[in-house]
């Protein structure tokens, strides 16, 4: 028994053949999620070794992109602060000065 004549809405004559093309595609869609669905509940419940090692290993290099990130931009800040920094002292010790 097949799925149009189980469905009578798959096999109605009132539908035009894109209807029917679109019905078939939503079908085809249903068993692939339906499929998706079952294998990642399988992973779910059994991860991998290989699952498990790729994901430390992508933390470990996230954290190590993190600690780069943070240290780049200490030291923009740094390095700002440094030139910023040593014109504002000379402007205040000028301001000072004419006061």
């Amino acid at each position: 028994m097949d799925q149009a004549t189980s469905n009578p809405l798959l096999s109605a004559p009132e539908l035009s053949p894109l209807e029917q093309e679109v019905l078939d595609e939503y079908e085809r869609l249903a068993e692939n999620m339906k499929k998706l669905a079952s294998v990642l509940d399988t992973m779910a419940n059994q991860p991998t070794t290989q699952i498990l090692d790729g994901l430390r290993e992508l933390e470990r290099k996230t954290s190590l992109v993190f600690t780069l990130l943070k240290a780049s931009v200490y030291s923009i800040v740094l390095q700002q602060e440094i030139e910023f920094g040593g014109d504002q002292h000379q402007h205040h010790d000028e301001d000072s000065g004419q006061s």
